[in-house]
Formats: structure tokens, C-alpha cells, sequence
């Protein structure tokens, strides 16, 4: 099956296959629908997403999100904890059933829907905004941000703003985490920009990457019944030690960095990374 897009007023065009003469596009187009760009308040994580969030990604498994859980309980201890993103509650649940007062900020509501459908989603306060700059009231023993969603702020100057923000909203001695993959530029074919990410009766999904700008694409093919639909989702990836610069000028310091939430050693072959910063403590009382 040949694939061709031609996205109104848009440059690009992905071709999979031979091209055949220009008189055949007229056909080809009927196979593959080109989704508009997001006019949606919710943003990229609209009901369309939001109906299959839960079953995309292996993350959602119990173990994975035991894990997590296990360590971000610990970290939080008996104070209140902030998840940005919170999304449809795959964190913020389970971890409001251990105890932890937990407070979300997310942009979009047909997230939030999702969770509040689901067993003790009304509990979790949800405040709706960016999370790069949202302010709750309160401050927090902990404030995370899990499964690569730093990349959704598509600017450093955003990514820097959300840093700000949560210093802003943690207690003294308090931390932020943040779970997000290290950029996979030594996968891509030497002098490409594109990386193949999978193929399969379902769906194809490459990356592009501008290495000028840290600016990713992540570009998406929903396959059914031989008929394609495609559309993208911008990123902007970002280095462990740019958190780090991000963090230092917040206010914070790295106090621990793993491979992942078992704390397996962090090294230059670690694909991802769970980074733990600390706000300083306060001036002591005693005394």
C-alpha cells in the first residue's frame, strides 16, 4: 500500500512505498486521512487519547506502577505530594491509597475525566492548567513528573519555567522527580535525522529530530483495515546534566539519579533516568 500526505499548507510529506504518476494521488488520499492540527483545549491528550490512554504503553502494568509508587511513598513520607501531568491517575491512585495526600495539575480534562471515573478518582484535587506554570495553593514534601513529560514542553524556557514552578511549590527539604528517557541520538543511522521506532499491523511511528533546536516530532500512522490515518506530537528532548543546570537555577540540587525506579545504577548506557533534586532545607531553629 502506497501512503501519501498532503497536509494543506504544509511542507511535509512522508511517502511509504513506490510514487507512482501524479494522477494516482486523488486515490491514495482515500487510504490516508490526515488529522488536523490540535485546535482541542485539551491540547494533544483530548477524549480521542484520553479513551486508550491506559492500555498504550507497558507502564501501566501493575509491577511498573508498584515500583514507581514504592519509591515516590518513601520520598514523600507523611507530607503532601504534587503530580504534574497527573493525567488519569495511574500514579497519583495508588499512591493517594498509601496515604499520600496527593494534588494533580494537568492541562487536559478528558485526562482528568478518565480518573475521576475510576475508584477514588474524585478524592485526588485536580487544579486544570500547564503545568509549567500552574500554582496550587499549599506547598509539597514531594512534586513528580513521570513518563518522559518534561519532553511535552516543547521550549527550554518552558522546561525552565516548570523547574521554577515546583521549586516555588516544595517545602524546604523537599524533591522533585522526574522519569524521562536519555535522547536516543546513537540509535540513528549515522548522517539521519529520522529514527524508526516501530512497524505493525496497528500502527508505524518514527521520530525526527532537529539537533540545532532539541526539537523532536514524534510522527504517528494508525493503521485499520488498510486505511491510514496520520498525525503528529512535538517534543523537545532534553540531557540529564541540562536537568540538572534547569534544577541549580531553580534552586535545587541533584541528590539521586537511577536507571529506574528499582534504583539500578544510572551509567552511559542507561536508556532513561529517575533524577531526585532537593530544595534546600530551611535555616535550623535551634538553638
Amino acid at each position: 500500500m502506497d501512503l501519501i500526505v498532503h497536509p494543506a499548507g504544509a511542507r511535509l510529506r512522508p511517502v511509504f512505498g513506490p510514487v507512482r504518476a501524479p494522477k494516482t494521488r486523488q486515490r491514495h488520499a482515500r487510504h490516508l486521512r490526515y488529522r488536523p492540527p490540535v485546535d482541542d483545549a485539551d491540547g494533544y491528550f483530548g477524549e480521542r487519547v484520553a479513551a486508550t490512554y491506559d492500555d498504550s504503553s507497558h507502564t501501566f502494568d501493575p509491577g511498573a506502577v508498584e515500583s514507581t509508587v514504592d519509591l515516590l511513598a518513601e520520598l514523600a513520607g507523611d507530607g503532601r505530594a504534587l503530580e504534574l501531568a497527573v493525567g488519569t491517575g495511574r500514579i497519583a491512585l495508588p499512591l493517594a491509597a498509601r496515604g499520600v495526600p496527593v494534588h494533580g495539575i494537568d492541562l487536559s480534562r478528558a485526562m482528568v475525566a478518565r480518573m475521576r471515573a475510576k475508584p477514588g478518582g474524585d478524592a485526588i484535587d485536580v487544579t486544570i492548567g500547564d503545568f509549567a506554570t500552574t500554582r496550587v495553593a499549599g506547598t509539597f514534601r514531594l512534586a513528580y513528573l513521570v513518563f518522559n513529560t518534561i519532553t511535552n514542553l516543547t521550549t527550554q524556557d518552558a522546561q525552565v519555567a516548570c523547574f521554577q514552578n515546583v521549586a516555588e511549590h516544595l517545602e524546604p527539604g523537599g524533591c522533585f522527580v522526574i522519569e524521562v528517557g536519555v535522547p536516543p541520538l546513537r540509535r540513528l543511522p549515522p548522517g539521519q535525522s529520522v529514527l524508526p521506532w516501530s512497524a505493525g499491523p496497528a500502527e508505524w511511528v518514527c521520530y525526527t529530530y532537529d539537533f540545532a533546536t532539541q526539537a523532536s516530532q514524534g510522527h504517528y500512522i494508525d493503521l485499520d483495515n488498510g486505511r491510514g490515518e496520520y498525525h503528529t506530537i512535538p517534543f523537545r528532548y532534553v540531557w540529564p546534566t541540562e536537568l540538572d543546570l534547569m534544577a541549580r537555577l531553580a534552586g535545587l540540587r541533584l541528590r539521586d539519579r537511577w536507571a529506574g525506579w528499582t534504583r539500578e545504577p544510572f551509567t552511559g548506557e542507561s536508556r532513561g533516568h529517575v533524577s531526585v533534586w532537593e530544595k534546600a532545607a530551611g535555616p535550623s531553629s535551634a538553638g
